[in-house]
């Protein structure tokens, strides 16, 4: 399967994170997993590549001409495949149609939009695959306290709950990306409006 890491590109987080994230693209190879993701050396997405390689499997990286161009971002240098796209919106398109689920970890403003993108989608029935969120250090506990907010006062339906998946346990969110069972549901169960 390959898997979409959505996570920060920041060198300057704690290295827990780092530690972490690299454990879990580990893991995601050795279980025979392979990486789709922005492309970038550092941070957590670096972690994740570093994993993935160290555990023999395939990266896909996908970042747009102008990173390189305007030497934005350090690249990982041992992708299986690099693909450049003239934009951001056709980045991320070409990740989530490479991807069969998708993992995210922390990150800043442009994971909780690609988290947010690919949740919207789901809801909308644009697609059936598995999200779960790792979260280390409970970094995303706040959101996740949010989205109960979301809930309780009728802004996105309870059911959509069932979207996607928190866990602090890297062998958790992998056993969820494996076995998540797909639930058929008409766009109107899951929207308001």
């Amino acid at each position: 399967m390959k898997i979409c890491v959505f996570g920060a590109a920041s060198y300057e987080i704690d290295k827990e994170y780092i530690e972490k994230v690299e454990a879990l693209g580990e893991m995601m190879a050795k279980r025979g997993h392979d990486l789709v993701f922005g492309a970038g050396g550092n941070g957590l997405m670096g972690a994740a590549a570093r994993g993935v390689y160290k555990g023999g499997g395939k990266i896909y990286g996908v970042i747009p001409k102008f990173f390189k161009e305007e030497n934005i971002e350090e690249l990982f240098d041992k992708c299986t495949e690099l693909v450049f796209t003239d934009t951001m919106a056709q980045r991320k398109a070409k990740m989530e149609d490479m991807a069969d689920a998708f993992i995210i970890v922390p990150g800043g403003i442009g994971t909780f939009e690609e988290f947010f993108e690919v949740l919207t989608l789901k809801q909308l029935g644009r697609h059936k695959k598995a999200i779960a969120i790792y979260d280390v250090r409970d970094y995303y506990a706040k959101l996740g306290e949010f989205m109960e907010i979301t809930y309780d006062e009728k802004f996105v339906k309870e059911n959509c709950r069932d979207l996607y998946f928190y866990s602090k346990s890297e062998e958790e969110v992998l056993s969820y990306i494996e076995n998540e069972e797909q639930i058929e549901r008409d766009v109107h169960d899951l929207k308001i409006g």
